[in-house]
C-alpha cells in the first residue's frame, strides 16, 4: 500500500479541530459566558464569531483529506468486505455533521444579530431577550452537543477504518468477498 500522509494528516487534523472546538465552546465558552454578566450575548457571540473561519478551514481539511483518501482506497473500498459499509457510515455521519453545523452557524447568526442581548448563557436566553434570539439560542442549546457527538462517532468510524487496513484484515476481507 502507497503512503496517504497528506490526505490523512489533513482528514485527522480537520476532523479532531472540528470535534475539538465545538465540544470545547459548547462545554466551556458558552458557559464562561455566563460569567461575563451583561455581556452573555456578546461573549459567547464573539467567541463563535472567532471559532467560525477556523472551523471552515477544519471542515475544508477534513472533507480535502476525506476525498483524498477514499480515492487512495477506491480498490479496497470495491475489494475488501466491510469496507464499502464503513464508508458509507462515514459519508452519511460527514453530511450529518455538515448539516447541523451549517444549520447551527445560521442559528448563530440569528443570535448575533441580536447584538449585545440578554442571556443567562450562550444559549439560554433569559426573559429579556428578543424572541427570534431565544428561540434560536433554545435551538442551539440543544444542537451544541449534536456536532460533537456525530464528530465523535467519525472520530470512531476512522480508528475502524485504521484497524481494516491491517494486513490481516486486508486478506480476510478480500477473500470474503
Amino acid at each position: 500500500m502507497a503512503r496517504n500522509t497528506l490526505s490523512r494528516s489533513l482528514h485527522d487534523l480537520g476532523l479532531s479541530a472540528w470535534f475539538g472546538g465545538t465540544l470545547a465552546n459548547a462545554v466551556a465558552l458558552n458557559a464562561a459566558a455566563a460569567e461575563a454578566g451583561g455581556n452573555t450575548g456578546a461573549v459567547a457571540n464573539a467567541g463563535w464569531n472567532r471559532w467560525t473561519p477556523v472551523n471552515a478551514a477544519a471542515i475544508g481539511a477534513h472533507l480535502v483529506g476525506s476525498v483524498g483518501q477514499l480515492t487512495a482506497h477506491k480498490d479496497r473500498v470495491a475489494q475488501q468486505q466491510g469496507v464499502a459499509g464503513m464508508s458509507t457510515l462515514k459519508t452519511a455521519l460527514t453530511i450529518a455533521a455538515l448539516g447541523v453545523t451549517a444549520y447551527s452557524r445560521g442559528l448563530g447568526k440569528i443570535v448575533d444579530s441580536g447584538g449585545n442581548t440578554s442571556a443567562k448563557s450562550g444559549t439560554k436566553p433569559s426573559k429579556r431577550t428578543r424572541s427570534d434570539v431565544a428561540a434560536a439560542q433554545e435551538q442551539l442549546d440543544r444542537l451544541q452537543w449534536v456536532i460533537p457527538a456525530l464528530t465523535g462517532a467519525l472520530v470512531v468510524v476512522s480508528s475502524y477504518a485504521g484497524e481494516q487496513q491491517r494486513p490481516g484484515e486486508v486478506a480476510r476481507g478480500i477473500a470474503a468477498r
